[in-house]
């Protein structure tokens, strides 16, 4: 078969994209020196501007982080608005890669979710191999899954949880229970994310390879038709294939009257008739993502997905 010059440079493109996606997790990887009383982390918004009740009260990030023993550092560019964003994509990418890159501070905290983070990254951020901690999750898990595909651990996909204390300070932390839905035992490299926001990364360089891997996925907000558009294209992207277990995390939806018709399978429904079919253990109602309680998880870490008795332990 003879190609013309541009059906050939969209297969190149193409094959370029698959690769992009299948490159395998780093085993040897190393995580990050976990972090002491005194030592100081970065606030950065690389989506949405920050929500001020955030700020504020016992729990605002400034005073958390205090309770912790650590510096919470806020720069005044963090929070700065532009439209719905905290700034030009410039303007965010461009602080994003001077906290990521500060050599004082231990790592950075996303302080606001939204949308943008992966703008930031076309933008011209791009995480390196060295471990950095991260803290994020929402809309920031395009950056937690663009570190992970660079090659670099101390992602944790967590907001304001204990947990995120315990796994930045290397403290050992509970296992999750969740119901186990499809039997087996299997253990991998957690790759924890929002279901949109990790779907519209398939195809580019931020997307980690999922072999096996033990994927979390969660989502607020979307109908179970949307959730049952998304994966299947992770299906027939050939995403899930070689996966270890998948875990499933909080997805919520509040219809609106006449959204639901008789007949309609349900969002559990959906996630089961997508996700249970794999062959891998299959774990849900794991308390993770969107509503309380968010239970932080370590990026890369290896873990064990127990899909007979529900819990999902690190390693």
């Amino acid at each position: 078969m003879r190609l013309n010059r541009r059906e050939l440079l969209l297969g190149l493109s193409l094959i370029s994209g698959t690769l992009a996606w299948h490159r395998p997790l780093h085993a040897s990887a190393p995580q990050p020196d976990p972090v002491r009383s005194g030592d100081s982390l970065i606030a950065v918004s690389p989506g949405t501007w920050v929500d001020p009740d955030t700020l504020s009260g016992e729990r605002g990030w400034t005073s958390l982080y205090k309770s912790w023993g650590l510096e919470l550092i806020i720069p005044s560019v963090s929070l700065s608005q532009w439209a719905y964003f905290s700034g030009t994509d410039s303007d965010r990418s461009t602080s994003l890669r001077q906290a990521w890159n500060d050599p004082v501070a231990a790592g950075v905290v996303c302080i606001s979710g939204g949308w943008g983070a992966a703008r930031c990254l076309e933008a011209g951020f791009g995480p390196t191999t060295k471990p950095r901690w991260c803290v994020g999750f929402s809309d920031n898990s395009a950056l937690l899954l663009a570190q992970l595909a660079a090659g670099s651990l101390g992602g944790i996909h967590g907001w304001k949880d204990e947990r995120v204390r315990q796994l930045l300070m290397g403290e050992p932390v509970e296992p999750l229970q969740g119901r186990g839905r499809r039997s087996g035992v299997a253990e991998g490299r957690l790759v924890v994310s929002n279901l949109t926001v990790a779907t519209h990364l398939i195809g580019t360089p931020w997307m980690p390879s999922l072999d096996g891997a033990l994927l979390v996925l969660e989502d607020t907000g979307e109908a179970p038709y949307r959730v049952d558009r998304m994966l299947t294209h992770w299906r027939t992207a050939g995403l899930l294939q070689n996966l270890a277990g998948v875990g499933i995390g909080r997805f919520s939806w509040r219809p609106d009257p006449g959204d639901v018709f008789p007949g309609d399978l349900s969002l559990d429904e959906v996630l089961m008739d997508r996700l249970g079919d794999l062959g891998v253990p299959v774990i849900s109602h794991l308390p993770v993502g969107h509503g309380l309680p968010n239970k932080a998880l370590p990026m890369g870490r290896r873990a064990r997905l127990d899909g007979d008795s529900g819990q999902l332990t690190l390693l």
